[in-house]
């Protein structure tokens, strides 16, 4: 009697844990359970889905997706969950868990930045549970993104005579292998204004200025440096080239490219890199859009999308 009271209260209490899991993990699902089914994953690592989730997930439900937004575990709604690892396994496991919460058996991927890194290696690992993959402003090598973000800091802070010159002369004789190179290369391509579009339109200014008055606008800014270490520790992302990844999927014609010209993690060698890897057909450059190309050609990109996945 004792021993099965003990085995069902070993059941009993996997089970909460199972679902205090579940419940931890922030997400929020837009439009009918019955249209073509898409996974935001957003960038970081330690972001959150709060931009494009106030911006264009309901844009995107109101065109005929079933549309999921989450905040990876150690960010945004999902902080300070105990135990986590930061691992890519620990991470697939989250997708898994999400996309068994709403029933969905096969997926699209819309991956921006770090989130491109994380989907193209979910997408390696369970191809059974992909449909379409849709990299948005995503590294292909971190390394080359760094370079050309020391680069262009280089040249600006030349021109402007910025005493930040010294920074960068730093950063090239740093060890291009720690987080603290990678950590400096993200801090100083925000600093030069690489992040934002040359030429603003007025809608994507409109659309900043209705986001920045909603209450979960804070999580805009808000980036944690747990799940960097944790990755960075675990499985040394910022060394990483998706070469590979990207050749298989686009094989298979379930690869398309969605990235802002002003975007300035990347210069013409990658795009064209990009390009000879996923097809020209299957790689778009979007004029006036920086990083959150979602956010500065909204419309544009809701276009992109739909042209993408609505062919074979």
């Amino acid at each position: 009697m004792k021993k099965s009271y003990l085995i069902l209260a070993a059941i009993l209490f996997t089970l909460f844990l199972t679902q205090a899991n579940a419940q931890e993990i922030y997400s929020k699902a837009y439009g009918e359970k019955t249209n073509p089914a898409l996974l935001f994953m957003h960038g970081g690592p330690g972001y959150n889905s709060v931009s494009f989730e106030l911006s264009t997930a309901q844009k995107l439900a109101d065109e005929g997706y079933f549309v999921i937004v989450y905040d990876q575990r150690g960010g945004g709604r999902s902080k300070d969950i105990l135990g986590s690892k930061y691992t890519f396994e620990e991470a697939f496991a989250d997708i898994n868990t999400i996309l068994n919460q709403y029933g969905v058996k096969k997926i699209s991927l819309l991956g921006h930045s770090w989130g491109g890194t994380l989907g193209l290696q979910y997408a390696m690992k369970h191809p059974e549970k992909i449909n379409k993959f849709i990299m948005v402003d995503s590294p292909l090598s971190y390394q080359k993104s760094f370079k050309t973000i020391i680069k262009r800091c280089k040249e600006k802070y030349t021109s402007e005579n910025s005493p930040n010159l010294q920074y960068i002369l730093m950063l090239e004789k740093m060890d291009t292998t720690t987080i603290e190179y990678s950590s400096y290369c993200f801090m100083n391509a925000m600093q030069c204004g690489l992040y934002s579009p040359k030429n603003q339109s007025a809608e994507s200014q409109k659309l900043y200025k209705e986001l920045s008055k909603l209450p979960e606008a804070k999580y805009m800014s808000d980036m944690t440096r747990e799940p960097v270490s944790g990755f960075f520790t675990n499985e040394k992302y910022t060394l990483m080239d998706m070469t590979e990844e990207i050749k298989k999927l686009a094989a298979k014609n379930k690869i398309f490219g969605i990235f802002g010209a002003d975007d300035g993690l990347f210069d013409e060698a990658q795009f064209d890199e990009f390009k000879s890897l996923m097809g020209e057909d299957n790689f778009s450059i979007v004029q006036d859009a920086s990083h959150s190309v979602f956010i500065d050609q909204r419309e544009q990109f809701i276009d992109l999308v739909e042209w993408y996945m609505s062919g074979e």
